[in-house]
């Protein structure tokens, strides 16, 4: 199984890959770090949905994609679901 990895950018403009713990338009949950050393932090997207912003140890972490383009791609990369069964 591999994990999926996005791309953030710190406060100091550098850019770090990260694991998503969980995907939703509503949030995204990410983990910095490995093994022990890790540390979870939740991104909410910001007042003009363009973007997603969270902070770890006091430092800001931005994930620079819109409320649509993350919705877009929770939809292509698990399309089941979105259909309804038959009852």
């Amino acid at each position: 199984m591999n994990p999926e990895k996005i791309t953030v950018r710190m406060e100091n403009g550098q850019t770090m890959e990260v694991v998503v713990f969980s995907k939703r338009a509503s949030g995204i949950q990410i983990v910095i770090g490995e093994g022990i050393h890790n540390v979870k932090c939740d991104l909410a997207p910001t007042r003009n949905g363009l973007a997603y912003a969270g902070s770890v140890l006091g430092r800001e972490v931005v994930y620079e994609r819109s409320r649509e383009q993350v919705q877009a791609d929770i939809d292509r990369l698990n399309p089941g679901l979105r259909k309804s069964r038959p009852r």
